[in-house]
């Protein structure tokens, strides 16, 4: 019995051939959905990757808009912005580049850019800070930027200084000395120790920070304000002030709007960009309005 399979003819090979390289109409189709479906993967994985990419170079910051003059813009909001991330960006920088390539509109006071003007004070992610001195990368997002709290706001994040300002003059925050020296050239020299003293609070920058976290400044229209008395007891303080003028001084202090008035609660001390110990010198004011009423006979 032979074994040998019956040999195929040339023409059933041919045909077998072209049944097996020829797919169907339903396997195409099968193919070109399974290419599409691929393509959509890719692509959704580019765009992923390309928002990735945008979230980590990116900051998103919200900031707060009114505008009085303007119709339409007279009702205060938030506009957010996505603001390209650079080591080292404050959020002044973040600010002037939302205003040079968003919106031209954006308002906000910046002068030095170095943490001396006081300028630019905001009350940012909850807290009253200098936007120049501000880290980006130390907020969380989004980074939400206000004027600053207990002023009146007249644009954007521009609050009006005035009453700051007038409190400040209040307590007639300049050197004047019981007697000056015969010779005009003359310096009127202050010792190691008294500069030592005084020398924290020759650093206010008049930025309203403290006056802003201030609860009874909220209260309080007639309070002096930490920044006012720290700015009276860098004089008060001053050996080359005579006894006559820094009586005077204290007269103004221990008025019921002046050092009283603190109620201790260390909010300036803690939002001040310089550091200030601002309850300390109302405190050591305080007992000093006290030694200055003390009678002994």
């Amino acid at each position: 019995m032979s074994t040998q399979l019956p040999q195929q003819s040339d023409a059933d090979a041919e045909v077998e051939s072209d049944a097996e390289e020829a797919p169907s109409k339903g396997d195409l189709r099968r193919e070109r959905k399974r290419q599409r479906a691929a393509e959509a993967e890719a692509e959704r994985e580019a765009e992923e990757g390309e928002r990735a990419a945008a979230n980590e170079n990116t900051r998103e910051i919200l900031v707060f808009r009114f505008d009085p003059e303007v119709e339409g813009k007279q009702e205060p909001r938030f506009d957010e912005f996505h603001v390209p991330f650079e080591k080292g960006m404050t959020v002044l920088d973040a600010l002037i580049y939302a205003r040079d390539h968003f919106d031209s509109s954006l308002t906000f006071r910046h002068s030095c850019r170095q943490a001396v003007c006081g300028s630019d004070a905001m009350f940012v992610n909850g807290q009253q800070r200098l936007a120049c001195k501000t880290q980006i990368s130390e907020l969380s997002d989004p980074v939400r930027i206000e004027p600053l709290p207990h002023a009146d706001v007249r644009k954007d994040l521009v609050v009006d200084m005035q009453h700051f300002y007038d409190q400040m003059d209040a307590v007639e925050p300049f050197f004047d000395p019981d007697e000056l020296p015969e010779d005009e050239l003359a310096e009127q020299r202050q010792s190691r120790e008294n500069r030592e003293k005084v020398k924290m609070s020759t650093r206010c920058i008049w930025c309203g920070a403290c006056m802003s976290s201030c609860n009874i400044a909220a209260g309080d229209n007639q309070y002096l304000g930490p920044a006012a008395i720290n700015k009276a007891y860098r004089f008060a303080m001053d050996d080359r002030e005579g006894e006559d003028r820094t009586e005077e001084r204290l007269e103004i202090l221990e008025q019921e709007h002046g050092v009283w008035r603190c109620q201790t609660q260390f909010s300036c001390t803690e939002v001040c960009p310089k550091d200030i110990p601002l309850t300390e010198h109302i405190q050591e004011l305080k007992r000093e309005a006290v030694k200055n009423n003390l009678k002994f006979w």
